[in-house]
């Protein structure tokens, strides 16, 4: 279940998975939550992960022209896996949608929303989706816990290419 932490420019918590909701949609960060539609082991392919969610994922990436999914699955044990925690970690947007539902572990997205003058960071867990929007201003970690089993969904392999955006605010929230 995600948490929702107001960093700025005031700090709450927020664990109430509708409340959670309606505050990202108000913002255009599309948050909700998806369940299985059968059991999966932890050693299932991508295959059999991705038909345990095609009831929520295809009907979701037929309406929002997305034309390609993938499964990720990224550990402690991961080679490099500093570097590819380091990739991320600087403020950033795309010129599509982020998508990603996470099937299992965790990672947080950290929301520079300038206009609103808003900071936030949006744990996701297991069961969470969110599509983050071409251009909002966001960054991603993947710590304490190392651990992100996700489904990315993409418009064009090339749209996922990070834009840095060379601010260093992401210096004063990460841990």
């Amino acid at each position: 279940m995600a948490i929702l932490t107001l960093l700025d420019p005031v700090q709450k918590t927020i664990n109430n998975p509708a409340d959670i909701k309606d505050f990202m949609n108000e913002r255009g960060i599309i948050f909700e939550q998806w369940e299985a539609s059968m059991p999966l082991k932890n050693d299932d392919s991508q295959e059999t992960i991705l038909k345990a969610y095609e009831h929520e994922l295809g009907p979701y990436m037929k309406s929002h022209g997305y034309i390609n999914a993938d499964v990720i699955n990224v550990h402690k044990d991961t080679p490099n896996i500093e570097m590819i925690r380091a990739k991320f970690l600087s403020e950033h947007t795309h010129s599509e949608d982020e998508v990603r539902f996470f099937v299992d572990g965790e990672g947080s997205f950290y929301f520079h929303l300038q206009e609103r003058k808003e900071v936030f960071k949006l744990l996701c867990q297991k069961g969470d989706f969110i599509s983050v929007p071409q251009n909002v201003t966001h960054w991603f970690d993947l710590a304490p816990t190392y651990f992100v089993k996700a489904i990315r969904v993409f418009q064009t392999p090339e749209g996922w290419v990070a834009s840095y955006t060379n601010s260093n605010i992401d210096k004063k929230y990460i841990p």
